[in-house]
């Protein structure tokens, strides 16, 4: 098992200026992390994606640390006024991005889902050939690159174990799977220890992921939470010192035969540099006793 860190990470430092995406790749082979996963592409507008893709690799090559993966926004359903072949060829853009990189995996989000008023008497299930349709041509594509593709648990219409375990079945192609983010099912009132069990045949690639959890019946928390499908209040927490059971849910990855990588994507109040090495460190300990 390789731990890698997502460049998400630093998120809000990257927003702020206060550190750039290329500082990442940096800062996680300082604090020892095995790989660096990037998180969409975040550069100057006077540089070409193509062209940060090649500095990307080139600063992670130059720290001595691989790149496990690359991660980035997607939207079946609505993007692009609705047009999914419009948006399956920007994913395709993606992943040539990917190769500059020199990735293996990727990462592409799903559909957030129609709106209520859209879907109607609609369910997941009628949109659900159209998503197929549509990640099946992609990994087609990311084949022929010799890169995998995924899906993460991640949005609330498509973050259900059943649905994104469906899709995966409804797919049915050797290149593509799933990432799963073990925190992630929380967002989808799920038991994270049952959610994974389900889908962890599928998983190729894996998010670790803690939170602070607190019921929907109490007093909003304040700043820093946000709410799940049902109006759980969440907040991302330092790996161990939330509510979910990471230990569990690594036996279950462990006993499907999960052994690839796992990415910390830490998104607390806390200070990566200082939640990172704590949660690095829970992590391996959780494993070795998974």
């Amino acid at each position: 098992m390789n731990v890698s860190m997502s460049t998400y990470c630093y998120y809000p430092l990257i927003q702020s200026g206060e550190l750039s995406q290329l500082g990442t790749i940096k800062r996680a082979k300082a604090l020892g992390f095995d790989a660096v996963e990037i998180q969409n592409l975040y550069h100057p507008d006077d540089i070409s994606d193509e062209a940060y893709a090649e500095q990307v690799r080139n600063t992670a090559e130059e720290c001595g640390i691989p790149l496990s993966g690359f991660t980035f926004d997607a939207d079946l359903l609505n993007a692009f006024g609705g047009d999914t072949q419009k948006e399956v060829e920007r994913i395709k853009h993606m992943l040539d991005l990917a190769a500059i990189l020199g990735v293996s995996y990727i990462r592409h989000d799903c559909t957030v889902g129609p709106s209520v008023k859209e879907r109607q008497y609609r369910g997941f299930s009628h949109y659900l050939p159209t998503l197929a349709d549509a990640c099946r041509e992609i990994t087609e594509y990311g084949q022929s690159l010799g890169i995998r593709t995924m899906i993460e648990n991640h949005g609330f219409f498509c973050q259900d174990s059943t649905r994104v375990e469906q899709l995966v079945n409804t797919v049915a192609h050797p290149n593509f799977g799933l990432l799963t983010d073990i925190g992630n099912f929380l967002c989808a009132d799920e038991a994270p220890e049952i959610a994974v069990g389900r889908v962890a045949p599928y998983a190729f690639y894996a998010h670790a992921k803690d939170f602070h959890v607190k019921s929907p019946s109490g007093q909003n928390p304040g700043e820093g939470f946000f709410q799940s499908r049902n109006g759980t209040f969440l907040r991302g927490a330092i790996i161990g010192h939330g509510d979910v059971p990471v230990r569990h849910c690594l036996a279950a990855l462990k006993r499907a035969g999960f052994d690839g990588t796992i990415a910390i994507e830490f998104e607390g109040l806390e200070h990566p540099d200082v939640a990172l090495p704590i949660g690095l460190k829970n992590l391996k300990t959780y494993w070795s006793e998974a």
